[in-house]
Parts: C-alpha cells; structure tokens; sequence
C-alpha cells in the first residue's frame, strides 16, 4: 500500500489548505455527529467519536463546534438539518472502479454533482453491489512514526490481532480486519502511541494499473470527488505509483 500511503500524505496536506476555507470543519462536523448517532456521546464508550473527535482538535476545530456536532448527533440539538449517510459505486472510467462514501442532508444534489464529475471523466454512477465485490473491509490505523517506534507499534498491533504492519513516508500503517478496530485502539493506547489517522475503509483486492497520463487525470477525478462538500471518502482500485505522487506533487 506504498502508493496508497504517499497518497494520504498528500491529501493530508490538502487537508490542512482546506480547513482555511472551512470545508474540512463541514466534513468532521458530520463525522463526528454520525459518530455520536451511531454509538452514544461519550467518547470514552465510542472509539468512533473518541478519533474524530481528536482529528476535529488537530485541525483546531472549534470547542464549541466539535459539542454541537455531538449534540445533533445524540438528539439532544435540533436544527433542522437532517444528515444521511449513503455509499455510492461507479467506474471512474478506464476499467477503475471507486466506491464513494457521501454525508447528505440532499440525496439528490449529492447525485448531481457526483454524475457530474464521472461524466467528465468517461464514467459512470453503478448499481448497488456492482463495485464492493472488489473490495475488502478494514481496519485501518496510521501513526506518526519518529524513527524509532515501529518495533513498540508492530508488538501492539500484533497483539491487538493486527494483519500488516508497514512505515512509509513519516508514518506507520497498521491493516487488520474489522473486528479488530477496538483492540488495536486500544493497544496503541496502552503503547502511548499518537494515532493520527483511523477508520474503517475499503480496500481494494487487485489494483489496475495505468500509464502515468492517465493515471494522473483519474486521481484528479478522485480529488474533484473528494472536494465535494459531501463527499467523505473515496476508494478506488487504481494503483498510485510513486512516480504519479512525485508527478502530482510537481503539478
């Protein structure tokens, strides 16, 4: 997942051009109150919360804004917007498929804007079940590395039952199955390791792999997909060579 790893490191430096403009806030406003719908408000019984709560801080999301999420999350606000969470399938064009995880208070703007964007690029919104076949469900954790603490995160994530353990560019990777997202939570807790990244995420079983161009121009389809407001996460089955990170961080 080397391509994959460089490609975070990129868009966690869009991220942080995007929290100027406020539209990161949007984004882990709605994770976190989808975190606090799901499995209550109190982070210490809600992994969930706990980790967008703490990526809401890093970003310096407002104390105010983060408790205002919880509260429509939990019922206990009412402002009259009502959030859905939905996941799209489709092809991104050129035989790569991408499942599409959006936040909404608008179904049908939200389908709009992602037609539009795919149609630009020779795709096309799937049915249900077209795409996820493809993909496998993980968990996923990504901790900063200083050099020094891979041997204290693979013990962790091993005991934790942990599939993989990788250290690329400033940051190490740790895969597991789903049913593992808690305890490997919790043992980089007990470690005293930072998690700066976590979640459940797809994964692709096989990658399709093209030419630089156009490798190049289906990654700025995904980032035109990501820049949408309610879009969450994209995933995609195209492998993202070191020499296609090294050509968009040139562009």
């Amino acid at each position: 997942m080397s391509g994959h790893s460089h490609w975070s490191t990129i868009k966690r430096k869009k991220g942080a051009a995007d929290a100027k403009k406020g539209a990161l806030f949007t984004r882990l406003a709605r994770e976190i109150t989808l975190a606090a719908r799901t499995g209550g408000g109190d982070p210490s019984m809600n992994v969930s919360l706990e980790l967008a709560m703490n990526r809401a801080r890093a970003n310096n999301m407002p104390k105010d804004s983060i408790e205002r999420a919880i509260k429509r999350g939990t019922g206990e606000s009412k402002d009259g917007v009502e959030l859905e969470e939905i996941t799209y399938e489709g092809y991104l064009g050129r035989g790569v498929s991408a499942i599409i995880e959006c936040v909404t208070e608008n179904r049908n703007r939200t389908v709009a804007e992602l037609r539009h964007i795919l149609s630009k690029a020779g795709g096309e919104l799937a049915s249900n079940g077209s795409v996820t076949w493809q993909f496998d469900r993980k968990a996923i954790y990504s901790v900063a590395s200083d050099g020094k603490n891979f041997d204290k995160a693979f013990e962790a994530a091993l005991e934790a039952g942990a599939d993989d353990v990788t250290e690329d560019d400033g940051f190490i990777e740790i895969v597991g199955s789903i049913e593992t997202f808690k305890a490997i939570h919790d043992s980089l807790a007990a470690a005293k390791l930072k998690v700066e990244e976590a979640g459940l995420r797809f994964v692709a079983q096989n990658e399709i792999e093209l030419d630089l161009e156009h490798t190049l121009s289906t990654m700025k389809t995904i980032m035109a997909l990501e820049d949408l407001d309610d879009v969450q996460n994209v995933y995609s089955n195209l492998k993202i060579t070191d020499e296609a990170i090294a050509a968009m961080e040139n562009d």
